[in-house]
């Protein structure tokens, strides 16, 4: 990979769009937005005219505006005309943001933590199926229920693409219905501060056509970007992704990354599905290397950056509450990371 595919990796979808909806359910908070903007616009005008009578125009005109008609007219009549119709509006606008949920969509689990996402995806029965982290993955054209809760402090959920905020409460579960009508990577931010790197605390939403997604659900390997990858905004471009399934279980000097894994007390916030890994603490590393992303957002995935990751990732995303692993040599850091590149 080179520098350049790095960096794009990275940025690509951040910051996310506010006024580009790829869904339903973004749509009406934009039309909202806009309708917003330009009222805000008209008042202003409306103001800046009222200012420039006030100060410069003729005396009759200075009469009229100072009159107990035009108080009533411009001071309350209009505010209040104006407030309420908006308000009627954007209700009415906005009520499908809680459509009632039929129970046919199928529900995510998303739980915030500081400062990173766990996902789980349910079957009917609420059972988990698969647990992944900092990257949600959707269905085409299909509606989905996220159950939206925190582990600790209050978070709020968010991909402008596709759905307004909704927070993430301790003790208390919100549902959002977000949908997704073009296929596409869409970035998602935490957008209440929850204290240290609040600010790097993000994930990235893919959407995919549904045998993608069945695909990818089930583990199997989901197809390549396009033909073209530019067309389709947020496809990672297929010469970045990584080829796991080319690696050895041993590191290129013969360590094993499992055992190293384990020996440096990394199971004791990870999980690795299969293993004696049985950490809550951290992000589920059973799939990491399907992610695009590292550090919820914050780096792109491969082995590089997750050899950074692991050595120091304070100096990356500072204050998150994994310690730096400077004491690990080159080699050890190097097994670990080729051992968790391991599909599974």
């Amino acid at each position: 990979m080179t520098d350049d595919a790095g960096a794009f990796d990275a940025w690509w979808g951040w910051p996310p769009p506010v006024l580009d909806p790829a869904g339903p359910y973004a749509d009406s908070v934009t039309v909202l937005a806009w309708a917003l903007f330009a009222m805000g616009v008209v008042v202003t005008l409306v103001v800046v005219a009222a200012l420039y009578v006030a100060l410069a125009g003729p005396a009759r005109w200075k009469a009229r505006l100072g009159g107990e008609r035009s108080i009533w007219i411009l001071g309350i009549a209009f505010p209040g005309v104006v407030l309420i119709g908006l308000l009627v509006w954007g209700l009415t606008l906005t009520a499908s943001l809680t459509d009632a949920i039929t129970g046919d969509e199928p529900r995510i689990r998303v739980t915030g933590h500081m400062w990173w996402f766990d996902v789980e995806y349910l079957d009917r029965q609420g059972r988990v199926v698969l647990r992944d982290a900092n990257e949600l993955h959707l269905p085409v054209g299909q509606p989905v229920v996220l159950e939206l809760r925190s582990a600790d402090v209050i978070h709020s959920f968010w991909v402008p693409n596709l759905s307004g905020k909704e927070d993430m409460v301790p003790g208390r579960t919100n549902l959002l219905k977000v949908q997704a009508d073009r296929v596409g990577r869409f970035g998602g931010v935490c957008a209440e501060y929850c204290g240290g790197p609040h600010a790097l605390m993000g994930f990235v939403t893919v959407a995919h056509g549904a045998d993608d997604y069945r695909r990818w659900l089930t583990g199997e390997r989901v197809a390549t970007a396009p033909a073209d990858p530019q067309a389709v905004p947020g496809v990672m471009p297929s010469a970045t992704r990584r080829t796991p399934a080319s690696a050895t279980v041993t590191g290129l000097n013969g360590l094993n990354g499992q055992q190293v894994f384990m020996d440096s007390g990394c199971a004791a916030c990870h999980r690795v599905e299969g293993t004696g890994a049985n950490g809550m603490s951290g992000p589920d590393l059973t799939h990491v290397a399907r992610r695009l992303s590292l550090g919820a957002g914050v780096l792109p995935n491969n082995r590089g950056t997750l050899i950074g990751w692991i050595a120091d990732s304070q100096s990356i995303k500072p204050g998150n509450r994994m310690p730096t692993y400077n004491m690990l040599s080159a080699d050890e850091l190097e097994a670990i990371a080729i051992w968790l590149e391991q599909p599974r």
